[in-house]
């Protein structure tokens, strides 16, 4: 046996096998078009209601190898949350999981719909009332991207929950 083999610790010949086996993997599986169609959404932005006044700020990022869409939002005051986006190739749906600083837990799918991306699920009130909701992102042609969050009352009316406008900044 060589010298230098004797000095050497097993687990780094195990890492060093690992990582020369790792390197010859193909490419990551998440390259499909359809884990594109939130890129729109991907970037730094600025979100204003539609009197202009400043909602908040919004970081989109592309995560695990391009599998996940990553948002962090920050409200212009003490508003907080994030949400995990995936595309899930078995079922062909998107999926969100929504959560924030008070407490909201949303569970979202759905795809797209003639030039939007529409994902719906259902929240629970305080009382445990289940409520449909619907949040719709529309890519415009200056870039900018228009999210409409809407929830649905028990005569089926749908009615505005947050109506924002992403900019680029």
């Amino acid at each position: 046996m060589n010298s230098w083999l004797r000095t050497v610790p097993l687990f780094a010949i195990a890492i060093l096998i690992t990582s020369a086996a790792g390197a010859a993997q193909p490419a990551p599986r998440c390259e499909a078009a359809a884990y594109r169609q939130f890129d729109f959404w991907v970037g730094e932005w600025q979100v204003h209601t539609p009197d202009g006044k400043l909602a908040g700020t919004n970081r989109i990022e592309r995560e695990y190898d391009g599998c996940v869409v990553h948002e962090h939002y920050m409200g212009a005051k003490t508003y907080r949350g994030e949400s995990l986006n995936t595309y899930d190739a078995g079922r062909k749906v998107w999926h969100q999981t929504w959560v924030d600083n008070q407490g909201l837990l949303l569970l979202l799918e759905g795809g797209w719909r003639g030039t939007s991306m529409v994902l719906e699920g259902k929240s629970l009130d305080a009382s445990g009332k289940s409520i449909p909701q619907r949040i719709t992102w529309t890519p415009n042609a200056d870039g900018s991207v228009r999210q409409l969050w809407e929830a649905s009352d028990d005569a089926g009316k749908w009615t505005t929950v947050f109506d924002g406008k992403y900019s680029h900044h």
